[in-house]
């Protein structure tokens, strides 16, 4: 595995924050580059695609992921991380949580889900939950597709974009309740 970034910097999001996006791991072409999560790549770009229509901005959202470092085969190219990476990553995700104190978790996939239930089990499935909010650990989790090419592949784009605007309105009734 390769650095990626840490598990709370700058480029993280403002602290405490109450929303809170975790990803899968840094990316080849983004986070393990620029040491921000989901910027400099295709997912990245997605990513700040369809915060827009949620209507919610980068700088309003705190990102982290499941795993804090690249995952790569043997050829130096991104593959999804083992179960063991996302255990030993769990720590750190429920310290981050604790410091972000979010009101909203969501989670970018299905790797992102299990990283949060090694914290503390939610019982979402993402093909079967996919924008469901669930009460979990204190704050209201939510799980959306990946916005990387992989999740394209199991979610087309058009699906993902309802479900972010469905997500902006979720964020915006909870705040109006908080």
């Amino acid at each position: 595995m390769v650095a990626g970034t840490a598990a709370i910097g700058a480029g993280n999001g403002p602290v405490p924050c109450p929303v809170m996006f975790v990803g899968e791991a840094p990316g080849r072409f983004g986070a393990a580059r620029t040491g921000v999560p989901f910027s400099g790549d295709v997912a990245g770009r997605r990513f700040e695609a369809l915060l827009g229509e949620a209507g919610l901005r980068r700088d309003e959202v705190f990102v982290s992921n499941a795993v804090l470092c690249l995952p790569t085969d043997g050829c130096g190219r991104n593959r999804r991380p083992r179960t063991s990476e996302i255990r030993a990553c769990s720590a750190w995700l429920a310290r981050t949580l604790d410091t972000v104190r979010p009101e909203v978790v969501v989670a970018l996939g299905r790797v992102a889900l299990d990283g949060l239930a090694r914290i503390e089990a939610h019982g979402l499935v993402l093909a079967r939950d996919c924008g469901r909010p669930v009460a979990w650990h204190g704050v209201t989790v939510v799980a959306v597709y990946h916005p990387g090419a992989r999740g394209a592949v199991h979610r087309p784009w058009a699906k993902q974009v309802e479900d972010w605007r469905a997500l902006g309105t979720l964020l915006y009734t909870h705040s109006a309740r908080s």
